[in-house]
């Protein structure tokens, strides 16, 4: 799995697209949050706090994650390479850790210049210092899952089709379903809507982002990875026959 893993690393890096992925990302947050005018930016808000950021980054990140782990599954199998990957000394298990955790870890790179922000704001903040960073480190551990799920899906999704268009569509409105998709669904329906609410990545990230880790809303995001990851399993197998 390792050289599976260090692999896709090697493809991200190794043509524009981790560069690409990372540097959109970069700039979205930082025209959103420092230049443009709007609920986003954090100068005009006069808190010293990374809200802000936390309410952006999910909604940006549910396009760039698909576009970064669209090609996982769905290149091979375009370019039949596919079956010179089931025949390598690996479980199908290992296979598909090794594309998640090879895309996770893109993101993750994308996510770690994003610290900056934390600084800036607490030095800049009055008095000096002034930021709650538990509910910043809250947040930051939030988004870390809530990207796993994301990277789970797309990945799952990748193995739908051979077109990468197609896989990338699937992954945008699976993501975007499963972050407010619930949510939204809860506003109609009034006696369940903590329930209806509480299958939703919005309802758990945001718990998250009070700088309170409950157990709950860690098994949530690590059950949805899981089950998306054991769906790619599952689907590999039905390509293996």
């Amino acid at each position: 799995m390792k050289a599976l893993l260090i692999r896709e690393i090697k493809s991200f890096f190794g043509t524009p697209i981790g560069y690409l992925v990372i540097a959109l990302f970069l700039v979205l947050n930082g025209l959103f949050l420092w230049v443009f005018e709007g609920d986003f930016n954090i100068p005009n808000s006069g808190f010293a706090d990374m809200s802000p950021f936390f309410k952006l980054a999910p909604w940006i990140l549910i396009f760039l994650i698909p576009a970064v782990t669209m090609r996982s599954f769905s290149d091979e199998i375009k370019q039949g390479t596919i079956e010179l990957l089931f025949t390598k000394p690996l479980s199908l298990l290992e296979i598909v850790n090794g594309k998640f955790f090879g895309a996770f870890l893109l993101i993750i790179i994308a996510i770690i210049p994003t610290l900056l922000y934390v600084f800036l704001i607490s030095y800049f903040g009055n008095p000096q210092g002034n930021i709650d960073l538990g509910s910043t480190m809250g947040s930051y551990f939030g988004l870390l899952f809530l990207m796993a799920s994301y990277t789970a899906i797309g990945i799952f999704t990748s193995t739908l089709s051979e077109n990468q268009i197609v896989a990338f569509i699937g992954s945008v409105f699976l993501c975007f379903f499963f972050y407010f998709g619930f949510e939204g669904i809860s506003n109609f329906m009034v006696e369940f809507h903590d329930l209806v609410a509480s299958f939703g990545m919005d309802y758990h990230f945001k718990s998250m982002s009070r700088g309170v880790i409950d157990t709950r809303d860690v098994l949530y995001f690590g059950s949805l990875t899981i089950l998306f990851l054991a769906a790619t399993v599952y689907q590999l197998k039905s390509l293996k026959k």
